[in-house]
């Protein structure tokens, strides 16, 4: 067996699955490292989500644009809107529309974008469709105050907390949204009287609302966008957008009292939730609303309310930044929205131990490079092992020549003659192979903890690298590629490992592993320059050790 041949193909084919499964995701189809559990898949007590289950006062219809397209519909603008208040704090800054009590934007002030305005979470606008709302509902199918009438704003507002009223049919509703300095998490306090109705059947619903525009991403890799839920029986899941258009979307079952859930809406670096209290029992649904618009809510099922009594649940409401020590203070489980796939077991202990290093060194960059290095002296007995097996083959490469030479035309020979040669040697044809395998995870674990984290957007490294999280254009944008140093000296690392390696007795082979550091480096002009640092620094210490090796091994074998 040739272990070259093994590991070109091994190579070969994970880079073509990692490829493969970014294109799926750019392309709205599922990933193959983040499906949903398989018991949220085939939980006895999943339902079909139908429309039926969500909130009965929906947004009036838009009308139909003809001249719009159907793979990019017109997005629904309400055509009057009432009051915007403004509720902020030094971390985000949000407007209510009194029209439904509606939060219609949200805006972080200490992450910005490229002309340093704060990054918008929630927007509506002709472009964008991202906000919360909430309100009641009723089976007997009397109207109640919703998200689609207008609420007044009490003089009891104040300072950091807004109070919004609006009554219907003898029920009153009065939403007291409050955010404390510091936070990403509104405190949305639901207070429900009965005024004068004599049959309160009341259940109180919160949702997301939001369209299913893709953020703007490199075609060589994809992270999710759209909804997921969390239960305390099936855990987390997300829920794709494409599942939602086909009904073929999954939900957990009626959660008790007392069982943590939530609902939220996912994209790369950042993400929003609704979080119930653990006072009532709660359902989940999802559904697609008109013009292009998908939603995933929760309805807390209300206790009987006699005239005069009333009930208060106060549900919290998350916008901001995937940051897991925040997230995981919140509530349980939300740090799963930063969602690292099937490999979170050994992707969160990186994590952590990337933040210990930052704390140290204070620079995220050199962060990357320290915890580069202390993996790869983890595996050093491994490499090690990898790299005296590829010394070894290349010393035999000539009787490798030689042997198929002489056995030309005959296969079966020549594997015999080869594996002789190998037990002569003392070589083991698949040492190479097995150490380098064993590592995968652990770097697509890595991959996936560089490529997740909001800790990377705008954090700067040394000279020209002023954000991690976006490629290296250190010589401009050239064809339509950024071009940058990095990519470049990845290209050249990947060189001389190839030089390193023994040369491929097929020449088709050998010209491939020749071009191959060319073909990884254009895929790396558009990754993030964080995990290119990733990779350039590896490549440096596989090359220092494979050299060692190599000069260890050559010596060796030198006549006295």
């Amino acid at each position: 067996m040739d272990i070259r041949k093994t590991l070109l193909w091994a190579i070969f084919t994970i880079s073509a699955i990692l490829l493969f499964d970014a294109w799926q995701q750019h392309n709205g189809q599922g990933s193959f490292f983040s499906k949903p559990s398989v018991e949220a898949q085939q939980a006895s007590t999943a339902k079909d989500i139908a429309t039926t289950n969500a909130p009965k006062n929906d947004l009036p219809k838009a009308a139909a644009t003809a001249s719009a397209p159907a793979s990019a519909p017109t997005l629904f603008v309400p055509n009057k809107i009432g009051e915007i208040i403004t509720l902020k704090n030094d971390v985000i800054t949000l407007e209510i529309d009194t029209l439904g009590g509606v939060i219609s934007k949200a805006q972080l002030t200490k992450h910005l974008e490229e002309d340093k305005s704060g990054v918008l979470i929630f927007e509506r606008s002709k472009a964008r469709q991202y906000y919360a709302r909430s309100g009641l509902v009723s089976a007997t199918g009397v109207e109640l105050p919703n998200h689609t009438q207008i609420f007044s704003v009490s003089k009891n507002s104040a300072g950091n907390s807004v109070t919004l009223i609006a009554e219907k049919n003898g029920i009153r509703l009065e939403k007291v949204l409050t955010l404390e300095n510091g936070s990403y998490v509104v405190d949305a306090k639901h207070i429900i009287k009965n005024l004068s109705n004599p049959s309160a059947d009341l259940t109180l619903y919160a949702e997301l609302v939001r369209d299913n525009g893709k953020l703007e991403e490199s075609m060589f890799y994809a992270t999710f966008t759209g909804p997921a839920l969390y239960t305390d029986a099936e855990k987390f899941q997300k829920i794709y957008f494409s599942d939602i258009e086909k009904n073929k979307a999954k939900l957990p079952g009626t959660q008790q009292k007392d069982s943590p859930t939530w609902i939220a809406m996912v994209q790369h670096y950042f993400a929003s939730a609704w979080i119930p209290s653990n006072s009532f029992q709660k359902d989940l649904y999802v559904g697609k609303l008109e013009n292009n618009q998908y939603r995933i809510g929760v309805q807390s099922k209300l206790d009987a309310l006699g005239i005069g009594q009333e009930k208060t649940e106060t549900l919290k409401l998350f916008v901001g930044p995937q940051e897991e020590q925040v997230l995981e203070k919140i509530a349980p489980g939300l740090e799963l929205v930063k969602d690292y796939g099937w490999f979170t077991i050994l992707a969160k202990p990186i994590f952590w131990l990337l933040e210990k290093i930052h704390a140290l060194v204070n620079n995220w960059g050199w962060s990357i490079i320290f915890l580069t290095m202390f993996i790869k002296l983890l595996f050093f007995p491994l490499s090690a092992a990898s790299y005296k097996s590829m010394a070894r083959m290349k010393l035999v490469q000539p009787k490798v020549l030689e042997l198929k030479e002489r056995h030309k035309g005959e296969p079966q020979k020549l594997n015999q003659a080869m594996m002789e040669m190998y037990r002569k040697e003392k070589i083991n044809p698949l040492g190479g192979c097995f150490p380098v395998l064993i590592q995968i995870p652990v770097f697509i674990a890595l991959y996936w903890v560089l490529l997740s984290s909001v800790e990377m957007r705008g954090a700067p490294w040394l000279g020209w690298i002023q954000d991690l999280s976006k490629p290296d254009t250190l010589f401009g944008v050239w064809f339509g590629a950024p071009i940058g140093l990095l990519p470049i000296l990845m290209a050249v690392s990947m060189f001389i490992q190839t030089k390193l390696n023994p040369t491929p007795p097929d020449p088709l082979q050998a010209k491939l592993m020749m071009f191959m550091p060319l073909a990884f480096s254009v895929m790396f002009f558009f990754f993030p320059s964080g995990l290119v640092l990733y990779w350039v620094v590896n490549n440096i210490l596989s090359i220092a050790q494979q050299w060692q090796i190599n000069k260890i091994y050559g010596e060796a074998k030198k006549p006295a």
